[in-house]
């Protein structure tokens, strides 16, 4: 996994989600006075890793503090650092340095979201669901999510393409035997029954990504309207997602709807104008652009 802000810390995290609030505090909390936060993204916990971070803070206590905020009986919710805490718990201490904070769900669902993503060991699937969850459930932009993890649009774009995958699939990148990238090359094949099958394939036969992008576009051959691109393959995840940013980028520096396609290893745009003013109007905000 690329590296998308891994290791900046609960403070750059706090001051992305915008946690640095008033009136939070730090204080030790007894570990089992918290609960884990339902909306955590994170599924799968490494037990071996989960033991060598039990193994350290047991020597050396928790280092960072975990994030939490106030709910019903007195007790405390994690907003991060579940890894932290339930580290803590194996290594059978009573309690855990933690910032304390009033927060509402959506608040601590961006800020359980966030600080999963700028780590490197969340699986794809984890990465999407959580990706989908900003997009779709606190209404986040591409860009706004891409902002908050260190990632562009494109990647964004690709991510929440993966959960287009059938369960089979993602089942196996859920358990690493298949990567992002032979994610992306299954969405290649048009049908979800050639996608299980080469999901299947790719992961016993030790596919590479390559392999599984040719396998995928031969699936496709007889049908009846394919994707075209070059030579007739369908249009790569990555390059469509391109198309999309780039499209928008122009779209808002021009002022005007621009459609772009891909075009061989490039791309090619149309402007749409309505009107002789409306072209110069675009050829002057292009002028004062390039005289600024």
């Amino acid at each position: 996994m690329a590296d998308s802000g891994i290791g900046r810390g609960l403070a750059a995290i706090l001051e992305v989600s915008g946690s640095a609030q008033e009136g939070a505090r730090l204080q030790e909390i007894p570990t089992d006075m918290i609960a884990p936060n339902p909306n955590q993204p994170r599924r799968r916990f490494d037990e071996e890793a989960l033991q060598a971070l039990a193994d350290s803070v047991s020597e050396k206590g928790v280092l960072q503090p975990v994030l939490v905020r106030p709910v019903a009986g007195g007790r405390y919710e994690l907003v991060a650092g579940e890894r932290r805490w339930r580290a803590a718990g194996i290594a059978g201490l009573e309690g855990v340095p933690a910032i304390v904070e009033e927060r509402d769900d959506a608040s601590s669902l961006e800020a359980a979201i966030v600080e999963n993503m700028a780590r490197a060991d969340l699986n794809p699937v984890e990465e999407a669901r959580a990706v989908a969850a900003l997009v779709e459930e606190l209404g986040l932009t591409k860009k706004a999510v891409g902002k908050s993890v260190g990632r562009s649009r494109s990647a964004i774009s690709n991510l929440l393409r993966i959960l287009e995958l059938p369960d089979e699939a993602l089942v196996l990148l859920e358990e690493g035997k298949l990567s992002e990238g032979h994610g992306k090359a299954l969405l290649l094949a048009e049908s979800n029954t050639d996608r299980r099958r080469l999901a299947r394939d790719a992961a016993e036969g030790g596919w590479s990504v390559r392999v599984l992008e040719e396998r995928a576009r031969a699936a496709n051959e007889g049908a009846k309207k394919p994707r075209k691109g070059k030579a007739g393959a369908r249009v790569h995840p990555d390059q469509q997602a391109a198309c999309e940013e780039i499209s928008l980028m122009l779209s808002e520096a021009m002022g005007a709807e621009v459609k772009v396609r891909p075009r061989g290893t490039g791309y090619k745009a149309e402007i749409a104008i309505d009107s002789l003013e409306d072209a110069e109007g675009i050829a002057g905000r292009i002028r004062a652009s390039r005289l600024s």
